[in-house]
């Protein structure tokens, strides 16, 4: 049986924000992937984090900076949007005359 253990870790530098975002990472995957799961094996537990982090962590979640979307939703519209734009930028272009 493998329950995993996550140590932090402290920097060189004093500030105190330089390890904010990995810890913050940690913090999510522990409390929405692993907390209450005891794993088989270490590949076990290393296929989990893969697929949490593959399948819906980096795809799936709605993120700020994106206007709360996912970033599959982000590209939907990004795409959609170039789609009607392209439709409305679409004139039928005349020859040009040579004399």
């Amino acid at each position: 049986m493998f329950v995993p253990v996550f140590y932090t870790w402290t920097s060189q530098s004093p500030s105190g924000h330089t390890n904010a975002l990995a810890e913050n990472l940690w913090m999510i995957i522990k409390i929405e992937c692993i907390r209450g799961r005891v794993f088989a094996t270490r590949a076990e537990a290393n296929l989990t984090l893969f697929e949490y982090i593959d399948g819906f962590y980096n795809p799936r979640r709605i993120q700020k900076r994106l206007g709360y979307l996912s970033p599959i939703e982000y590209e939907e519209k990004h795409y959609a949007s170039q789609a009607t734009a392209e439709q409305v930028n679409l004139k039928p272009r005349q020859p040009a005359l040579t004399s």
